[in-house]
C-alpha cells in the first residue's frame, strides 16, 4: 500500500492492522463489483434464476460490512489514531458505506431482473442499459485501484467518468418514456426497468464518493459537493498542503 499521508508508527503492529483492513476493503469490493456484474447480465439476458441468486447473496456483502466496522472499532479503541491516520480509517469507514450501498443497488437490480426475465424486452433499451451497467462496474473498479493506491487524481478520474454515466442514465430513460408511451400496456415492466437503471446510476454516485474519500485522506480537503472543476483546483492546490 502507498504510505501516502500515513505517520510512521512506533508499532509494528499498527501498520499490520491497517494493512488488514485494507484487504478486507478491497476484498469486500471486489465482491460487490461481482454482483453488479452478474445483475446486469440477469437483467440483459432475461435470467431470472442468476437475478435472484444476486438479490440472496447481498447478505455476504452485508456481513463483510460488519466485519470491517468492528474490526475498525478495536483499532479505534486500542490506538487512538491521529491526524492522517485518522483520516484514512474515517476514509474507510466512509469507504465500507459506500460498498455496502452498491451492493444494495446490485440486489436491486437482481430482483428487477427476476421480475423481468419472463417479460418481451425491447432490444435497443437493453443494449444501452448493458453499456450503461459496464461503465458502471468500470468505475467502482477504479474507485477501488484508487483507494489501493491512495491515488487522488485517479480518484478524481472517477467522478468525471460519473457525468458519462449520468448521460447514459438520461438516454435510457428518455427510451423507456417513449415505449411507455407508445404501448401503455409495457408501462408496469418498464417501471422496474426505470428502477433497476436508476439503480447503477446511483452505483455511479456511490463510486464517487469513494473517491472523494481518497481525496479526504490524502489532501486533508473535503470535496464533498462541490463540481469537478473545483475538485480538481482543490487537488492543483493540494499539492502544497501539510498531509500531517
Amino acid at each position: 500500500m502507498d504510505k501516502v499521508g500515513l505517520e510512521k508508527h512506533t508499532s509494528k503492529q499498527f501498520d499490520i492492522e491497517l494493512e488488514d483492513i485494507r484487504e478486507q476493503v478491497l476484498n469486500m469490493g471486489g465482491l460487490v463489483e461481482q454482483q453488479i456484474a452478474d445483475a446486469v447480465r440477469a437483467l440483459t439476458e432475461g435470467d431470472g434464476a442468476l437475478g435472484e441468486e444476486v438479490a440472496r447473496a447481498d447478505y455476504k456483502v452485508n456481513r463483510m460490512e460488519v466485519d470491517v466496522d468492528e474490526h475498525i472499532t478495536r483499532i479505534l479503541a486500542r490506538r487512538h489514531p491521529q491526524a492522517g491516520d485518522l483520516r484514512l480509517v474515517m476514509a474507510i469507514t466512509k469507504t465500507i458505506t459506500d460498498l455496502e450501498r452498491i451492493g444494495d443497488e446490485a440486489e436491486k437490480v437482481g430482483r428487477m431482473a427476476a421480475n423481468l426475465a419472463s417479460k418481451e424486452k425491447p432490444s435497443s433499451v437493453f443494449r444501452q442499459i448493458e453499456t450503461l451497467g459496464r461503465h458502471v462496474r468500470q468505475m467502482v473498479r477504479d474507485a477501488l485501484d484508487a483507494f489501493a493506491r491512495m491515488d487522488p487524481s485517479a480518484a478524481v478520474h472517477v467522478a468525471q467518468a460519473d457525468r458519462e454515466v449520468d448521460r447514459e442514465f438520461e438516454g435510457v430513460m428518455r427510451q423507456c418514456i417513449t415505449y411507455m408511451m407508445e404501448d401503455p400496456r409495457t408501462i408496469r415492466q418498464h417501471i422496474d426497468l426505470v428502477w433497476a437503471v436508476k439503480a447503477l446510476e446511483r452505483i455511479g454516485d456511490h463510486a464517487t464518493n469513494i473517491g472523494e474519500y481518497i481525496v479526504y485522506f490524502v489532501e486533508g480537503k473535503d470535496v464533498r459537493h462541490i463540481s469537478i472543476e473545483d475538485m480538481e483546483r482543490e487537488l492543483r492546490e493540494g499539492s502544497s498542503v501539510d498531509r500531517g
